[in-house]
């Protein structure tokens, strides 16, 4: 068994590459990750500290180099482990990034068929952040970076990874800063402004520090920052991705667009003149604060404050497309459950960490989207660091709204995992004459027509049950004693559920219906087991005045056919006129025995 001592070296061929950047090698069971190697090479490790779960390395000599090995151009590099990949060349970088994000969403998200766009390369591979974060060192106030495994200070004169004018300011602040532990610099590359915090009392700092906030530029359009606000750190690289946004969602002027976690209100801004109208919402203060300076000359942008989850929960907006751009550990399930409810016919989701996008699309893909693209962009150049655009369309058919108040039938489209919205119709339930198969489609048509009638996509839903005896049509009793009649002549004895259920597109009006019978007997309960259900108030929303489903009361003694179509809604049929109209409902799983089909029609 192979002990790892610090200082211990290791001769290893290096297999694959880990999360953080480092390659990666199994030493008896035990994943070591290694500092400045390139998958396949043969080298010789020293290992670092070992860990529980793991073992950190670095690389002392190359004895067999990959071809896509190259010379660091920063002489802190290994020192400082900021950078990860200055010993790789670029086009590989860019390679490296493309194969994280398609391994995150095939493991993280057994997502397998989608193809992952080669990564688009950063604008400047050196040079391009405008935010920096030094700590102090203990001798005369120098600057410089930890080093992530051994926790070593290491000073430093310039960051190559920094714009020009930092690494100059990095330079006159030198021995200047002894008063605080950490230095932030940002500086606008576009604008001139920069902020430096904290105030820094030293007279032989040569210029302000202590700002607040300071100016970025954007495509021309000025955005105010403050101190502890995000902004991207790659500027024209965000420019790009901008652009890929309008082109992703297919913006064309007249949608109502919303940009989620908001931040300074970045992407509402700059997308803001290609959308109709944009709700950015966030939840820090102090953002929302900058995004209302910097959204002052878009008179069609408005913003909410809350969580994500919360507002888009109760969002009565009719959305065209969202953008979701997330922190780090990705989207509350509230907040993608809420995406799925507004379904706006696209979604796309900016994310800086594959494995909470993985997990994410995952989620939103079982829902009722399907992926469109997946772009990875390289916002972090010499950097494990991947940023990637994830577009999503709405499945055909989608989205999908249920016309009615019916808790069982919510239950039983819920349990399936079919995504819908709920929207109550309204009007009477009276039953017309004529045979029940007939009135039931009518009355479900009706429903769906009248609530489709309000939208302008997706489908709708809408069923009615009744209770036949015999030649009568029971239908929901008018009250108590009616229920109570009613339980009365089904005791002991057979009858049949029938329910209708029409399927209507809210563009083109279209529809379809169909009808499913199923048989139920039922027990001899007693007066008073009936007389307790009917007190209980739940025996007034259903035709017949029973719920089969009902744990106590349990009035059946046993039901032939779809058992769903006793309880509101027949699954089976639904999905089958759902399927007919259009919509892909193909990972919906049918119970045992809810199968069959027995008619339907469409107009």
């Amino acid at each position: 068994m192979t002990t790892f001592e610090r200082g211990r070296r290791l001769q290893v061929v290096l297999e694959g590459m880990g999360r953080l950047g480092e390659a990666m090698v199994e030493v008896d069971g035990k994943p070591v990750f290694v500092f400045g190697g390139i998958p396949g090479e043969e080298v010789e490790l020293e290992v670092i500290r070992e860990h529980r779960h793991y073992v950190a390395a670095k690389v002392v000599k190359v004895d067999s180099a990959s071809s896509f090995r190259i010379e660091p151009e920063c002489k802190y590099f290994g020192l400082c482990t900021g950078c990860q990949w200055q010993h790789i060349g670029y086009q590989h970088q860019l390679e490296l990034k493309r194969l994280a994000v398609e391994d995150a969403l095939r493991r993280v998200g057994g997502i397998l068929e989608v193809q992952v766009l080669p990564t688009l390369p950063s604008p400047n591979q050196l040079g391009y952040r405008n935010h920096a974060r030094f700590t102090v060192g203990r001798r005369e106030g120098v600057l410089g970076f930890v080093n992530r495994e051994t926790r070593r200070f290491i000073e430093i004169d310039e960051c190559l990874l920094m714009a020009p004018w930092i690494n100059e300011a990095l330079g006159k602040l030198k021995g200047h800063c002894s008063e605080t532990s950490q230095v932030a610099i940002r500086y606008g590359s576009q604008s001139g402004d920069w902020l430096i915090q904290p105030t820094l009392s030293d007279p032989g700092v040569p210029f302000p520090t202590g700002q607040k906030n300071y100016l970025e530029m954007v495509r021309g359009v000025d955005f105010k920052v403050s101190s502890p606000a995000f902004f991207q750190v790659n500027i024209p690289q965000l420019e790009r991705m901008v652009d890929l946004l309008r082109d992703a969602l297919s913006l064309s002027g007249d949608e109502t667009l919303v940009d989620a976690y908001a931040g300074v209100g970045t992407f509402a801004s700059l997308l803001a003149p290609f959308a109709g109208k944009v709700i950015a919402i966030e939840e820090s203060a102090a953002a929302i604060s900058d995004a209302y300076e910097n959204i002052a000359l878009r008179d069609n942008v408005s913003i909410m404050k809350g969580k994500t989850e919360n507002v888009l929960t109760d969002l009565q907006e009719m959305v065209d497309c969202i953008v979701l751009d997330p922190p780090r550990s990705g989207c509350q399930l509230e907040a993608l459950s809420a995406v799925a409810k507004l379904a706006p016919r696209k979604v796309a989701y900016v994310s800086c960490d594959p494995q909470t996008l993985a997990r994410d699309l995952k989620i939103l893909t079982q829902g009722p989207y399907q992926i469109e693209s997946v772009q990875p962009l390289d916002m972090f150049p010499q950097t494990h660091h991947v940023e990637c655009l994830a577009t999503l369309r709405l499945k055909t058919g989608h989205p999908i709204t249920l016309a009615s108040s019916s808790p069982r039938r919510i239950d039983i489209l819920n349990d399936a995992g079919i995504p819908f919205n709920v929207i109550w119709p309204e009007g009477d339930e009276d039953l017309p004459g004529g045979r029940p198969e007939d009135h039931v489609q009518i009355l479900a048509l009706n429903k769906a027509t009248q609530v489709a009638a309000t939208l302008n996509r997706g489908l709708v839903i809408a069923g009615d049950t009744v209770v036949v005896d015999g030649s009568t049509v029971l239908g929901k009793p008018a009250d108590q004693e009616a229920a109570l009649s009613m339980l009365a002549g089904l005791r002991g004895k057979l009858h049949h559920v029938i329910t209708g259920v029409a399927v209507v597109d809210a563009t083109t009006m279209e529809s379809t219906t169909g009808v499913k019978t199923s048989w139920v007997r039922m027990r001899n309960y007693t007066d008073k087991e009936a007389r307790t259900f009917v007190e209980s108030g739940e025996a007034l929303d259903k035709a017949g005045a029973y719920a089969v489903q009902d744990e106590l009361f349990h009035p059946a003694e046993y039901v032939e056919g779809c058992y769903f179509n006793v309880v509101g809604l027949p699954l089976c049929l639904t999905v089958d006129l759902l399927r007919q109209m259009g919509a892909d409902v193909s990972e919906v799983t049918l119970p045992q025995g809810c199968t069959v089909v027995e008619s339907r029609g469409q107009s």
